[in-house]
């Protein structure tokens, strides 16, 4: 069932970038600086014939968060002569909001499907159990289903029902003819004798009238429950205690287990013969509740075998597990169901004509005792989705469990022993009224990127896929966050708050109920960390520039350099009084002394380039530092890649005076 989801989020901004306050005259050429290293430097780079994939990213960004998107689109078009693998997925959403900013939905569409093939499927956050909002989520699943508790049920057990295919019959376990043998107690009570039986479902009330008890051969003394057929109805998986062929079984706990058994006929009129117990049953643990894939290739069930997970007490519990059938009908060996197991039970699978995985589980925050849980399934029809409580009616207090469904009728049945019933389980029938609600909680924190210190009273704006606002809120001390999203629609969320430069993030909400986590991290604004400049301060830090590389052996300046050093241009230009000393690193190769010799040739011809660029030689030192003050373990010696070694090939810009 899965499908390739190509979804694109994009974020238009309605606020806008730069100055949030007056800038007090003694700060004017912080406000100027805070302008070349924005749109007018880039422009002036590219004016001066340096371009490249980042600088037409970041004059697109100037115009975008201006919400001037006709200029953003033109530079973003830059952006995308470029190899298509290597542009960022956020630079497509920005592209495809900036055309159809201008109309040009063909070419929007354009760059999605370029997208889809070049990213390929986006991959969804792991899921998130035991949600601090459950019982919100379970109220917006509530509401769907019309229960009604059958006349059938007797006042002991009725429960655990299964469609017969090719039928009108509904199979199902009940104590109804031992009543008078036991008193009232939970399931599973040694003394409440279980059976099979079946009976024919009203297609109009889904009352189940005509109940027959299945031959004998299947209905023992002890326990039977919980059948499952194949699609022609000529063999049966069902529950029993361990007690086969007249013979009683306990663990060396001395505990009688649960088993699964298989049973066959010749045809819908002939009993049921040919009982034996599947090879993967043993008397130390419990085996139930068979449930077949759509396509009769897999047998799932639950167990609380070796390899299931443990309670707070390192106490197995039980997990839904399968086993492939081969052609033969032979078994392969167990295999956990590892996206819908926790540490509480789970119990009851049933997949659906639709391919909804069903089941029931303590090991979720739900309403109390078990509660009903669907999942979607692959195409594979393994359950790979996010696990939903599908809420009231259905789940109670009490434990609700063995959800069928019909998916073509919207009818089905389950079992529940809520205080309401007849009898200590009774089975319920429900027509779904309204499909399942497909929402998406997001939630986050707002943080200092620096040093990852909380941001109280940032603000947070949702944004649609058309750039319509569509909330805002200020955060607390928290500095938490919480929005309701919709399945399979794209949102941006922006934090900013003063001093600090914008946050966004784009959002992608899968087509499943789920709950994300949306962190948002607050950067310095460049403008404020001009202001806070001081002598001694590395203006790789101040710019944000890459670092200045140099091929091996080699001390010209490469291309890549040229556009940072525009920026270092831009700086000393924007402070005339400013002096920068220029301080040149090589990697640990060659001989200690060369490499002082190298990294000195290095600094100098930096120094000559920003020279013949119109600074003048007493603004500006250099030195070269050779190996001495390496960034990472290459020292003489140790074996490194070259990208290792190309990180210690640097250049720093230290400032020594501003004024």
């Amino acid at each position: 069932m899965t499908k390739k989801l190509f979804i694109l989020f994009v974020l238009l901004s309605g606020v806008t970038f730069g100055q949030k306050e007056k800038v007090k005259e003694s700060n004017q050429d912080y406000k100027d600086l805070a302008y070349i290293d924005a749109q007018k430097m880039y422009l002036s780079i590219v004016k001066n014939g340096y371009e490249n994939k980042e600088v037409f990213e970041k004059l697109g960004d100037t115009y975008y968060y201006n919400n001037d998107y006709t200029n953003a689109n033109i530079w973003y078009a830059k952006v995308f002569q470029y190899d298509a693998e290597s542009i960022d997925r956020n630079y497509y959403f920005k592209y495809i909001q900036t055309l159809k900013a201008i109309r040009d939905y063909d070419k929007a569409d354009e760059i999605l499907d370029l997208y889809a093939d070049v990213k390929g499927e986006d991959q969804y956050l792991d899921n998130y159990l035991n949600q601090p909002n459950y019982l919100e989520m379970i109220k917006r699943q509530s509401g769907r289903y019309e229960i009604k508790n059958l006349e059938m049920n007797s006042e002991i057990q009725d429960f655990g029902t299964s469609y017969l295919p090719n039928s009108n019959t509904i199979v199902y376990a009940s104590s109804q003819d031992t009543a008078s043998l036991v008193k009232r107690r939970h399931k599973w009570n040694e003394r409440v004798f279980l059976n099979l039986y079946k009976a024919n479902a009203d297609s109009t009330t889904l009352e189940l009238n005509d109940e027959v008890k299945l031959n004998k051969a299947l209905n023992t003394k002890f326990h039977e429950s919980n059948a499952v057929f194949t699609s022609d109805g000529n063999t049966m998986f069902f529950t029993r205690n361990n007690y086969v062929k007249r013979s009683y079984k306990t663990s060396s706990d001395e505990i009688n287990k649960l088993k699964i058994l298989k049973a066959t006929r010749v045809s819908s009129s002939a009993p049921w013969e040919n009982i034996t117990e599947l090879p993967f049953n043993s008397d130390e643990f419990s085996t139930a509740h068979p449930a077949l894939s759509k396509d009769g290739k897999r047998l799932f069930f639950a167990s609380d075998r070796p390899g299931s997970m443990t309670d707070g007490n390192n106490r197995l519990t039980s997990d839904i597990w399968y086993v492939t059938i081969d052609e033969n009908g032979e078994f392969s060996e167990p295999v956990n169901v590892k996206s819908v197991n926790t540490i509480g039970n789970d119990l009851f699978p049933f997949i659906s004509d639709n391919g909804d995985f069903y089941y029931s589980s303590t090991g979720h925050q739900g309403l109390g005792g078990l509660d009903v849980y669907v999942v979607q399934t692959n195409d594979k029809g393994m359950p790979v989705k996010e696990v939903i409580n599908i809420g009231k009616p259905v789940n109670s207090s009490y434990d609700d469990f063995a959800f069928i469904i019909k998916d073509s009728l919207k009818t089905g049945y389950f079992s529940s022993n809520r205080k309401s019933g007849k009898g200590l389980d009774d089975i319920y029938s429900f027509k779904q009224t309204k499909d399942l609600k497909c929402v998406v909680d997001i939630n986050g924190i707002v943080t200092n990127e620096e040093n990852g210190e909380l941001m109280p009273f940032a603000t947070v704006t949702l944004f649609d896929k058309d750039n319509k606002k569509i909330k805002s809120i200020v955060v607390g001390e928290d500095a938490a966050y919480s929005f309701v999203l919709e399945c399979g629609q794209n949102y941006s969320i922006r934090a900013q708050k003063e001093d600090f430069s914008i946050a966004e993030e784009f959002v992608q909400t899968p087509k499943v109920s789920t709950t994300l986590e949306q962190p948002l991290a607050l950067a310095k604004a460049v403008e404020d960390k001009v202001v806070d400049i001081k002598v001694g301060d590395d203006l790789n830090d101040i710019l944000d520039l890459n670092m200045i590389y140099f091929d091996f052996d080699k001390h010209n300046i490469r291309y890549d350099a040229e556009i940072e050093l525009q920026k270092v241009l831009a700086f000393m230009n924007a402070y005339p009084n400013s002096i920068i000393d220029i301080r040149s690193h090589t990697d640990s190769r060659a001989t200690d002394g060369y490499n002082i010799k190298l990294s000195d040739r290095r600094a100098k011809s930096t120094r000559a380039y920003l020279i013949m660029k119109g600074i003048k030689a007493n603004r500006l030192t250099a030195r070269g530092y050779g190996e001495y003050q390496l960034v990472n373990e290459c020292s003489n010696g140790v074996d490194c890649t070259e990208e290792q070694h190309q990180l210690n090939r640097r250049s720093e810009f230290i400032i020594m005076k501003l004024k």
